[in-house]
């Protein structure tokens, strides 16, 4: 004997329950199922507690997908602006902090009780702590074992996620039922992921951690951010790091203005003409932490000496060894620590009206676990608001 219901929808993350609500608005029976004992999970942790739910400033340009135009269609039907009117009107008070990024003042579990709450429970089940098998294709839709038990469907909703946080219950189970129906998965790695560093330079460094300056870095394809960089025992982290590790790929360097708000060959010449026998060192000071230069020096990347010794030469090469630092990272601490994954569903084989699958009507695919990434700052939860509900339109 076996369930029915209009609507399967596997994962209670931020995108199957937006998803599942916008479905029960629509008067479709919907079954929500999770692995984890409730939902929301990763609301729950994200922005220390406080959940970066959106930002001010979302556009297509914030995302990064192998087909750059995939995701503008999602992100017009339903934007930043609509999401911030529903926390309104839940009555949630946000803030903004630098970058237009918006965080509740008090708690993320306000996000995901507004979720709950948009969910009509005359419509919408959930059901926790299920693993899902056997999914198949039928006549009439779709049909899965949730914990043994038969459940049919007339359209599956995958909303799984990708790898990152495995502590929080990330598997490649999306990816999994993607294969099944020969879709194409777009190679994933850890994106939004602090740094590790070579032994030598971590050896160098480590004793800067906790170290947090204001940088300008940049990749090898020239994405460039300018946020603060953070010197940790493991190697470099903070907003420009994370950011930029989304487009650092192994064996490639990073180049980092650790003076973006300061002339480096002004400051020089400037204070030579008002103190020649100050050092290198304590004329840098001022706009690095001292510790900083020292380890340069040590690795006889600057020389310290008086600046009327220096010659035009040498403040052209202070100058570009600041602005223009370079660094080759060993790797990334990986998807423990990752706050998204790169790579997924392959995006050619969904609409980007409504997430389904072109192959397989019914079946759909929204959030984490396709190929869309979102920078840092709120916009990884817009495209999962964003393409759940599109796919709420029609699942």
């Amino acid at each position: 004997m076996s369930e029915r219901f209009d609507v399967v929808v596997i994962g209670a993350g931020a995108s199957g329950l937006m998803c599942a609500a916008e479905a029960g608005k629509r008067g479709r029976k919907v079954l929500v199922l999770d692995h984890a004992k409730k939902p929301g999970r990763k609301i729950l942790i994200s922005g220390g507690g406080r959940c970066n739910f959106s930002n001010y400033d979302v556009s297509p340009s914030n995302f990064i997908c192998q087909n750059p135009h995939f995701v503008k269609s999602a992100l017009s039907q339903y934007t930043n602006w609509d999401f911030i009117s529903m926390v309104s009107k839940h009555e949630i008070e946000f803030e903004e902090r630098e970058h237009g990024q918006l965080f509740c003042v008090d708690s993320a579990k306000q996000i995901v009780q507004m979720l709950l709450d948009e969910c009509d429970l005359n419509f919408i089940e959930f059901r926790y702590q299920v693993g899902v098998t056997d999914i198949e294709s039928i006549s009439a839709g779709y049909s899965l074992l949730a914990n043994g038990s038969k459940v049919e469907c007339e359209s599956l909703v995958i909303a799984t996620g990708g790898l990152s946080m495995p502590k929080l219950g990330a598997t490649p189970f999306g990816y999994q039922v993607a294969e099944q129906f020969g879709l194409d998965i777009v190679s994933t790695t850890a994106g939004l992921v602090p740094f590790t560093l070579h032994k030598q330079d971590k050896i160098d460094f480590s004793e800067l951690s906790g170290i947090a300056i204001p940088a300008e870095i940049c990749a090898e394809d020239g994405t460039t951010f300018k946020e603060a960089l953070l010197f940790t025992h493991r190697g470099l982290s903070g907003p420009s790091v994370l950011q930029v590790s989304s487009y650092w790929r192994a064996g490639q360097k990073v180049t980092i203005n650790l003076v973006p708000e300061a002339d480096v060959k002004e400051l020089l010449l400037q204070s030579r003409e008002k103190h020649p026998n100050q050092s290198l060192k304590n004329t840098l000071s001022k706009v690095l932490p001292k510790r900083l230069i020292e380890v340069l020096i040590e690795r006889k990347q600057l020389t310290d000496k008086p600046l009327k010794q220096l010659n035009h030469k040498e403040y052209d090469q202070v100058a570009e060894t600041l602005e223009g630092w370079q660094i080759v990272p060993n790797g990334t601490e990986g998807y423990r620590t990752a706050e998204v994954t790169l790579g997924g569903v392959d995006t050619k084989h969904l609409s980007s009206k409504n997430m389904e699958c072109k192959a397989f009507p019914g079946l759909f695919f929204i959030g984490e676990v396709m190929d869309v990434t979102g920078w840092l700052g709120g916009y990884n939860f817009s495209w999962c608001w964003s393409s759940g509900f599109v796919a709420g339109q029609k699942a």
